[in-house]
């Protein structure tokens, strides 16, 4: 299972020439809820909320999100092995509370600092492109 970061989710949407494969999006995906917000947040602060609905409320769709459960948010309060920051948090939070739960994940994201923080976790990185 692919945990979706932002920055690739990002890139799709907006057809920046690093994102993914065809073949990647045929892979089971999920994500912490919070991607929604910030999807449309980064959206709507380039002017693209009108233009590039569709195509973000199709990668919402077809990504599964896990809530905030406390589990999540209270891991998110322990200290991690680099330093990340909140939302990176919230995401690793997620992304191990799934592994906790016995799924095997590997993090896709373009954030070099995600990424250091999701290695010293344990977690592989996806070939995202």
């Amino acid at each position: 299972m692919i945990y979706l970061d932002t920055s690739v989710a990002l890139a799709q949407v907006l057809g920046e020439d690093r994102r993914p494969p065809d073949q990647f999006w045929k892979e089971r995906r999920v994500c912490s809820r919070i991607l929604i917000y910030e999807m449309w947040t980064r959206l709507h602060a380039r002017g693209l909320g009108d233009s590039h609905a569709g195509l973000c409320e199709e990668l919402l769709a077809e990504t599964a999100l896990v809530e905030l459960r406390p589990e999540v948010l209270a891991r998110a309060l322990e200290p991690f092995p680099t330093p990340v920051r909140t939302l990176d948090a919230l995401h690793l939070s997620t992304a191990d509370f799934l592994r906790s739960r016995g799924d095997k994940i590997a993090i896709a994201t373009y954030d070099e600092r995600m990424a250091r923080a999701a290695k010293a976790l344990g977690f592989s990185i996806a070939e995202a492109g």
